[in-house]
Formats: structure tokens, C-alpha cells, sequence
């Protein structure tokens, strides 16, 4: 008696097998195309907030080169770096000794969203 032969099963896939592999594809594809927007996203938040940072740092170098105590009160500038215009504010407070003052530099963006906030002691002399 010759032996039955088994019958060989098709080779490929099964639409199952298909659609599992297209989904975890798809899936995968989502998940890099968001953190590729979300890496592009810091890295113009990092340039925008090294960009305000030099212009609060350029704003406190200024008071510093003037040499002179400067006058209490709130004060209002604009800055331009790399192509963007930053607002900020500069505020002049004193201190328990009079011969020094307190000044914060404060940039935001023109929308009015804060970037950075700088601090220094300026003295009189």
C-alpha cells in the first residue's frame, strides 16, 4: 500500500498574517513621525530661548558698561536675534544697601509668551 500523500500547505501569508504586519507598520510610522515633530519642536524652543537669553544678557551688559546706578522702576525694550523679535522688560529694584540695585531682565516672545528671566547686582561704584 502506497502511502498517502500529504497534502503541502501554500506558501505566502494569510490576510491575517497581511493586515497584523501592515497595522504594527503603521503603528511603528505613527509613533516616529511624532517624535520627530516633538524633536523638532525643542529645537526651535531651544533656539528661541538661547536667542532671549542673549538679548537679557546684551541688556545687562549695557546697564553695566553705562557705569552708573541705575534709576529704580520698570523699563521696556526690544530685541532682535537670529531673525526674531523678542519684548522684554527690564525692572530696577533696590536693595537693602543703598549703593546697589537689583535688576531682572525678563524676555518673551511677541505674543507675550515668557522665555527667560535674568538677575544681577549692579552697584554704584
Amino acid at each position: 500500500m502506497k502511502p498517502v500523500p500529504r497534502r503541502r500547505r501554500p506558501g505566502g501569508f494569510t490576510l491575517v498574517e497581511v493586515l497584523v504586519a501592515l497595522a504594527i507598520v503603521a503603528i511603528a510610522l505613527g509613533a516616529g513621525l511624532r517624535s520627530a515633530g516633538v524633536l523638532a519642536d525643542n529645537a526651535d524652543r531651544l533656539a528661541a530661548v538661547s536667542a532671549a537669553q542673549w538679548c537679557a544678557d546684551n541688556q545687562l551688559t549695557g546697564l553695566r558698561l553705562a557705569r552708573q546706578l541705575p534709576g529704580i522702576g520698570d523699563s521696556d525694550f526690544t530685541c532682535e536675534q537670529l531673525g526674531r523679535s523678542f519684548k522684554g522688560q527690564l525692572q530696577t529694584r533696590p536693595t537693602p544697601n543703598p549703593n546697589f540695585r537689583r535688576v531682572d531682565a525678563r524676555v518673551t516672545t511677541e505674543d507675550g509668551v515668557p522665555l527667560v528671566s535674568l538677575s544681577t547686582v549692579l552697584g554704584r561704584y
